[in-house]
């Protein structure tokens, strides 16, 4: 008797993450320049800066497999350097590999340190080192989020790259991708919502998709909002506009109602209502005013601060502005 397919378990974020820098959506003129490194057969060493989920992993990765082929494995380390944050790592596993002599056609190998702006002080300083000491055996390229955090003796041995965060267009690109070889059927109000939870981000981006799936092959709006624990914009806006006109118990009952519908965590709500600030119904000195408060509660927040009753205070100082400086 025949056995049953084996199911596939990939994780849709590298089912489906391009191989080739053709198939990279967004970034063109990155991409652009990493097809010329490919093309001349150099580089030198590269900083990857910018948001979670842009491109900068897989436009490594893609690079690497254009340059070296099926060598790629014995061509490139990859770490990820919120792991192995500590001097020992860069003097002892970098320091190993980046002075052994490549055996490809490329005269180089390449070092993949993603989130290189975890590294210590002491490590960068020991990595600024390591660069100089075996340029001509290794390359590095680094991934960060904030390329503020790293060192300006590192920088300035690099070529900056400024990853943007993908538009809605680049992201619905995306999403029929997958959408086609999934055989997933996509209502245009969840494409919004898929563009909404993301934020620019195409990791989080397949991960909601995915997930919203589990439900069926039908994708819809109410799908993708409950498994990316996020609330519709407009119940957000609801709530904010109830305690701005001053109905402190309506907005009250709003927000628990997210709590215990969505899931969601404090700081969850205090972004989301930052993100619907342009919509409310106050001036322009009253939506200042509301930034610096959502930005106090969010502080205490992530400092451990009850969420509930920040919450609360939150709303009760939308009640205050409201009633102050209503349009």
């Amino acid at each position: 008797m025949a056995s049953d397919s084996p199911i596939d378990i990939t994780p849709w974020t590298e089912k489906y993450r391009p191989h080739k820098l053709s198939e990279i959506i967004g970034q063109k003129d990155i991409v652009k320049s990493m097809h010329g490194f490919v093309k001349a057969g150099n580089m030198p060493h590269l900083l990857l800066a910018g948001p979670p989920g842009c491109g900068k992993t897989t436009t490594t990765l893609a690079l690497a497999r254009e340059m070296y082929g099926e060598q790629v494995h014995e061509c490139l380390l990859e770490m990820n350097a919120s792991d192995e944050r500590g001097i020992d790592v860069v003097r002892g596993k970098i320091k190993d590999f980046a002075r052994t002599v490549p055996l490809a056609r490329v005269p180089f190998k390449l070092i993949f340190l993603d989130e290189a702006d975890s590294l210590t002080s002491d490590a960068q300083s020991a990595l600024r080192r390591t660069m100089e000491m075996y340029v001509s055996a290794t390359r590095f390229i680094l991934g960060a989020n904030y390329s503020s955090k790293i060192i300006e003796p590192i920088q300035s041995r690099c070529s900056v790259f400024r990853f943007k965060a993908l538009s809605d267009e680049e992201m619905k690109e995306m999403v029929g991708r997958i959408a086609e070889a999934e055989k997933l059927k996509i209502e245009e109000k969840a494409y919004a919502a898929l563009a909404y939870v993301s934020e620019g981000d195409m990791r989080r981006l397949i991960n909601a998709l995915q997930g919203a799936s589990l439900h069926g092959t039908h994708i819809t709006e109410d799908a993708v909002y409950r498994f990316a624990a996020r609330a519709r914009p407009k119940e957000i806006l609801e709530m904010m506009q109830a305690g701005l006109d001053g109905k402190f118990v309506e907005a009250r009952k709003l927000l628990h109602r997210l709590l215990t519908e969505y899931g969601l965590s404090g700081e969850d709500v205090l972004i989301q209502m930052f993100r619907e600030l342009d919509n409310v119904k106050i001036d322009e000195r009253a939506k200042a005013d509301l930034i610096d408060r959502i930005g106090e509660y969010n502080f205490r927040v992530v400092e451990g601060a009850n969420e509930v009753i920040q919450l609360e205070a939150c709303l009760a100082q939308l009640a205050v502005i409201g009633k102050e400086k209503k349009v």
